[in-house]
């Protein structure tokens, strides 16, 4: 059994910020890529960002400069640092955990809301 369990999202007014935490646990013997995923309504599953185990990372071209994804292998946690926040960025986030338990299989989290409104 693996969790991948979301945190940090809320309301945030425009130009704020938010960070975004993801830990997985259970029976998983190796992590590898991170990523964080978003959907807002009436839109398809978008990826945000990716980092591998090594650290590269990887950004969809409008939040570039604005979010940093990074990870903590020791906790087995991924974070996503948003920061200049705009409207659009208003979606469910979801964060995915590549992980090895006889297979590598990917894992996803509940999601977390995040809205950006005045």
């Amino acid at each position: 059994q693996v969790q991948v369990v979301e945190s940090g999202g809320g309301l945030v007014q425009p130009g704020g910020s938010l960070r975004l935490s993801c830990a997985a646990s259970g029976s998983i013997f190796s992590i590898g890529a991170m990523a964080w995923y978003r959907q807002a309504p009436g839109k398809e599953r978008e990826l945000v960002a990716r980092i591998t185990t090594g650290g590269d990372t990887s950004y969809k071209q409008s939040v570039q400069g604005r979010f940093t994804i990074s990870r903590d292998n020791a906790k087995n946690t991924v974070y996503l640092q948003m920061n200049s926040l705009k409207p659009d960025d208003t979606a469910v986030y979801y964060c995915t955990v590549r992980g090895y338990n006889v297979v590598w299989s990917d894992y996803w989290g509940q999601g977390t809301q995040v809205t950006v409104s005045s």
